[in-house]
């Protein structure tokens, strides 16, 4: 397996993909920060959660459509779909259970 083989695994071809990749990782640094900061106790503006999850979110729809409609076929496209599948369960959970079982909701 030569060397530009074993890139062309990883790397995204196309445009869609970079934006999925960078979507991602911006969801994946704002995770990291929001774990240290619970971890010290301290606070984040509500705007800060919603923006982490809207990154998420668009990862995965982004990664998708790479995936599906540009036939991009790198793992790192691949892995956007985790971030996205995460906030699509996180906020059905969210929504559904209250409705599902409302002596669970707060």
């Amino acid at each position: 397996m030569s060397v530009t083989s074993a890139q062309s695994k990883w790397r995204p071809h196309t445009r869609l993909g970079w934006w999925a990749v960078g979507l991602m990782i911006a969801y994946v640094v704002m995770y990291i920060i929001t774990m240290a900061v619970i971890a010290l106790r301290l606070s984040l503006p509500p705007v800060y959660g919603i923006f982490m999850l809207l990154c998420g979110l668009a990862a995965g729809i982004v990664g998708l459509i790479a995936i599906t409609r540009q036939h991009e076929r790198s793992w790192l496209v691949w892995l956007t779909l985790l971030p996205g599948a995460f906030v699509l369960f996180l906020l059905l959970g969210e929504f559904l259970v209250p409705l599902i079982f409302p002596e669970l909701a707060h």
